[in-house]
């Protein structure tokens, strides 16, 4: 039985997402989306569905595992990817992530090297640290540029970032078809009709696909356990983040103490300030890592939401025990 009072199925669960977006009956949905984000409306007319765990080249290299992989009808391939936490390199591991589908295009005999189009698709349950105070600055695209000239070097390479939490506009507001996306997006599992504002034929496609009275009864035992974990998820990360808050500030404040002692009031105030916020930093992972070994997630689960390595992750929970 789900135990929750939504109508509308949470798309930053992993079932949700890859029930709007995952599946071939409902490719019309992802196809609307992406031709909103590459900016050319009707270019992808349709969608090929591939493997989401790709392996590395020999055994030694490590594997990734993508939200939706798929291949336009032109041969473009796209990544698509709901991140739900913040983590250490996660612009790294988009970088790493994209290299799979270049690889992939190498053909045997004689090859020219030309590519088709890479897109990597990150949809964000958090902000960048360097632009977090600009709320009006939430769709980012990034290509290879020429730094001298700030034109585009190679255009078959593109990382599109969408930092949900930014975007705040009210369904009225709403100007684009892009922006009823982002709304759609943040918003669904918190609304209990589909707002009038959202009439066009895609939108209503997604509420019906959407809403979870219709689930068969396997699709809503699988969505409560996806719906668990999300909770699960979250209380772990907010709880990691008070704890080492907490903690990080009192170290601070001992630090600062003693620093200023030394040095004068004014710069101990400020070092206790900066050692106590890398302290707080190490506080919360590790309490973010204990919190979620407590709950039997794995390894790979815990690497996925604090973006440690696994023997970091292994050392804190030898150090825990």
């Amino acid at each position: 039985m789900i135990t929750t009072t939504e109508k509308y199925v949470n798309p930053f669960t992993d079932f949700g997402f890859k029930k709007i977006f995952g599946t071939e009956v409902n490719q019309d949905l992802l196809i609307d989306f992406l031709n909103e984000l590459i900016n050319d409306k009707g270019k992808i007319s349709s969608v090929r569905y591939l493997n989401s765990n790709r392996l590395g080249a020999s055994v030694k290299d490590r594997s990734a595992i993508f939200d939706i992989y798929c291949e336009s009808d032109s041969g473009e391939k796209f990544i698509v990817e709901m991140q739900r936490a913040k983590q250490n390199y996660f612009k790294d591991r988009s970088v790493f992530y994209s290299t799979f589908p270049i690889r992939e295009q190498a053909q045997p005999g004689d090859w020219n090297f030309e590519l088709k189009a890479v897109y990597t698709v990150g949809i964000l349950d958090f902000t960048f640290n360097e632009n977090k105070d600009d709320s009006s600055y939430y769709h980012s695209e990034v290509k290879l540029m020429d730094t001298e000239r700030k034109t585009v070097f190679y255009d078959k390479l593109t990382f599109v970032y969408l930092e949900l939490p930014k975007f705040n506009k009210t369904v009225s507001e709403l100007d684009t078809h892009f922006e009823k996306w982002m709304y759609v997006l943040k918003n669904l599992s918190k609304l209990q009709d589909r707002p009038v504002q959202l009439q066009e034929r895609v939108f209503e496609r997604l509420f019906r696909v959407a809403e979870i009275a219709k689930f068969s009864r396997d699709e809503l035992a699988e969505y409560e356990d996806s719906l668990k974990r999300y909770r699960d998820m979250n209380n772990v990360i907010n709880t990691a983040k008070q704890d080492g808050w907490k903690e990080g500030k009192e170290e601070g404040r001992k630090e600062g103490i003693k620093e200023g002692k030394e040095e004068g009031r004014k710069e101990g105030k400020e070092v206790g300030r900066i050692e106590g916020k890398e302290e707080g930093r190490t506080m919360m992972l590790e309490a973010t890592v204990r919190r979620c070994e407590q709950k039997g997630m794995s390894i790979d689960e815990i690497a996925d939401i604090t973006g440690l390595t696994e023997d970091e992750i292994k050392r804190i929970i030898t150090k825990i025990i």
